[in-house]
């Protein structure tokens, strides 16, 4: 919900202090000024002996103490109402910054707000209980698409070795029926895949390694450069060093699928896709670019999740199994990142993956800068769209 801004809960105690303060300050000097003033000011004389002033003078005495009291009073309630609002509002702060970290996707994040129970405490522990329990049913939906897709890779391997042999069978007759079982078994074969690659992503159960964002994409966009060519696709790259933390092989992946969902949803003919990396302040950057149909932000807000191709966008000869970019979002989020897909003016998407910054070698020169590993010697990076 978008909402104007306004003054912090921080400020706002400070003035309520302050003011309060003031406020109990103003009524207690009213009320000493009024009685010495109808009592008369006492004050002594040379010779010792009390005499009432008159009250001009008690003006003239009072009012300028008066007023440097509720100077002091007013400084003393903002510095004093501000430290005790911080204080009073770090658990708050701590709670806060739990949530953001959730929301990231780190599911594993505990607040675990330690002192006395109160209602700060009660509602960081009621938050920690709920973060157990949703990571425990995201955990056991993992577990069983991993599980389902194990017991799947089995038959499927069988059925695709079989219907081989019986394709390379030069004695049998012709029967479409045996080619369309093996394109049906791929299909079914690129899901499990995937669905195994999406469990293993989300899991986050990967080693992290320092990886360059711009050889991950010249290796991607030339493993794909065959295809692009095929669809009459121009593949543009503009590749600036971006360093990163995470997965060797799930970055690749990324890269692949995005490059890969550029190509197939394109224009069918003289259609571009451009590919991007570079560095911010905090984050690097990996854009990947295309032409195509125009879409809504509607449609485009539905294409990251599982099963969603937009059908607009989809080329009857290259359906794909509706999980790459599911996949891609599920790998951004696990490398602490962001993916963010905005349609393109004159059609087309363009999308944006986030991740963070890796720290500078300490060494003093850098190493060189390898260029992608011959493709004889990579492994194989599956496209699953």
């Amino acid at each position: 919900m978008d909402r104007a801004p306004g003054l912090s809960v921080r400020l706002k105690l400070t003035l309520s202090y302050a003011g309060f303060l003031m406020l109990a300050g103003a009524l207690l000097l009213a009320a000493m000024g009024a009685f010495l003033l109808r009592e008369g000011w006492l004050q002594t004389n040379e010779e010792g002996a009390w005499q009432a002033t008159p009250g001009t003078d008690f003006v003239r005495g009072f009012a300028p103490m008066a007023v440097a009291v509720m100077v002091f009073l007013l400084v003393f309630g903002l510095l004093g109402g501000w430290i005790l609002a911080g204080r009073m509002l770090a658990p708050l702060h701590r709670i806060t910054h739990a949530t953001r970290t959730v929301a990231n996707g780190s599911l594993s994040h505990r607040i675990r707000l330690p002192g006395r129970q109160d209602e700060f405490r009660e509602l960081a522990d009621t938050f920690d209980t709920m973060l157990t329990r949703l990571e425990a049913h995201v955990a056991e939906q993992q577990r069983f698409a991993a599980n389902a897709s194990h017991e799947l890779r089995t038959p499927l391997s069988v059925s695709k070795s079989l219907l081989e042999v019986a394709r390379a069978d030069p004695h049998r007759p012709t029967d479409p029926l045996i080619d369309r079982l093996h394109a049906v078994n791929t299909r079914a074969i690129d899901l499990t895949e995937a669905l195994l690659l999406l469990s293993r992503a989300g899991r986050r159960s990967f080693t992290r390694e320092h990886v360059d964002l711009s050889l991950t994409a010249e290796e991607a966009t030339e493993t794909l450069l065959p295809l692009a060519e095929r669809h009459g696709i121009t593949l543009e790259t503009d590749s600036g060093i971006a360093p990163t933390i995470g997965s060797p092989a799930l970055l690749l992946q990324l890269t692949t699928n995005l490059v890969h969902n550029a190509i197939v949803h394109n224009l069918p003919e003289h259609g571009g896709v451009w590919v991007t990396t570079a560095v911010r302040p905090r984050t690097v950057v990996l854009t990947v670019e295309n032409t195509g149909e125009p879409l809504t932000p509607e449609v485009v807000s539905t294409l990251t999740e599982p099963f969603q191709r937009g059908t607009e966008r989809v080329r009857t000869e290259h359906a794909g199994v509706g999980l790459g970019l599911a996949i891609a979002r599920t790998i951004t989020h696990a490398h602490d990142g962001t993916l963010t897909l905005t349609p393109r003016p004159a059609g087309g998407l363009r999308i944006t993956a986030e991740l963070p910054l890796a720290s500078p070698p300490q060494d003093s020169d850098p190493p060189p800068r390898p260029g992608p590993a011959p493709r004889s010697e990579r492994g194989r990076t599956p496209v699953l769209d």
